[in-house]
């Protein structure tokens, strides 16, 4: 047997006893401790700027006093430690070998962020085995005291992963712009989610809008399409992001538009959202994190 078969049958084993691992860790938990409000974001369609919110989202909670963790879940095509400059050494790749501890890739961001980066041009971790999340559950857990939120940058679409994060998340943030075709992914997005997986609750954040009120009829568009064909959902108007050129002149420089353009619209109404989700969802005191995220999956 050669020495890459060597690792990968390791790593099997490894993954396999994981969750046994995990279980008996819950059982030695308080069940009160403080635990991480965990954040999906995602979209249908890419390029809706997602990415781009989640790292601005991290430095606004950062500035209202919040410990912060990114985790990109797009796990084949990383961008978040881009946008925050950053070269990471070892990726989650590196974990789910079995070489590295999650503790040992995760990144200093700007403001105090923590970054756990992805890996790009690694097909393999878009499609991770069920073994392998659970890993993944356990490892986050190990974290879970030393942030305050975690927010997870999800890939475009309806893959398994995709509705993986979104499922052991405790809210989710869907992502759209005003074109038709990000409208319909979105909606693609919702339906699968509530379809097979019966979640009820959705937040929807308008990406680069004109006005207001453009952001605001897309969300009609949502709701109405929602409640006509799926019925009994929650849709949640987060707020809008205004069409601003001091994003992509942000972006081109590897920084967030809160650190280059604070005064800028766009970073008013990142700091607006980031305030909005503080005020409603932080429920710091959760029923464990591992267990809310077991709970969610299978019951448990």
């Amino acid at each position: 047997m050669n020495q890459a078969e060597t690792l990968k049958q390791w790593k099997m084993q490894k993954t396999a006893e994981r969750p046994t691992t995990v279980m008996k860790q819950m059982s030695r938990k308080n069940t009160s401790h403080y635990a991480p409000v965990v954040l999906s974001i995602g979209s249908g369609k890419g390029g809706v700027g997602k990415t781009n919110v989640v790292a601005n989202l991290a430095v606004a909670f950062s500035r209202l006093g919040k410990k912060v963790m990114v985790l990109d879940a797009d796990l084949g095509l990383a961008n978040v430690d881009v946008l925050f400059g950053l070269a990471p050494k070892f990726t989650i790749q590196h974990v789910f070998s079995g070489e590295k501890e999650l503790k040992d890739v995760v990144l200093n961001g700007p403001e105090g962020i923590q970054v756990l980066p992805a890996s790009s041009g690694i097909p393999e971790l878009t499609r991770l085995h069920p073994s392998e999340k659970l890993f993944l559950l356990g490892e986050m857990e190990q974290l879970n005291h030393y942030i305050d939120y975690l927010l997870i940058d999800t890939a475009a679409g309806i893959s398994d992963n995709v509705l993986y994060f979104n499922i052991v998340a405790q809210e989710r943030i869907i992502v759209v712009t005003p074109e038709p075709t990000s409208i319909t992914d979105a909606y693609a997005l919702i339906k699968v989610l509530a379809n097979r997986h019966d979640i009820k609750h959705f937040s929807i954040l308008v990406n680069w809008a004109a006005t207001e009120n453009e952001a605001y009829r897309v969300y009609q568009q949502l709701t109405f399409v929602s409640d006509k064909f799926l019925g009994g959902l929650s849709l949640r108007f987060l707020g809008h992001i205004p069409r601003d050129e001091a994003v992509p002149r942000a972006v081109n420089k590897q920084k967030t538009v809160l650190q280059l353009f604070p005064e800028s619209n766009a970073s008013k109404s990142l700091m607006n959202i980031a305030q909005n989700l503080l005020d409603g969802g932080n429920n710091a005191y959760v029923d464990g994190n591992i267990k809310f995220f077991w709970r969610n999956l299978f019951g448990v």
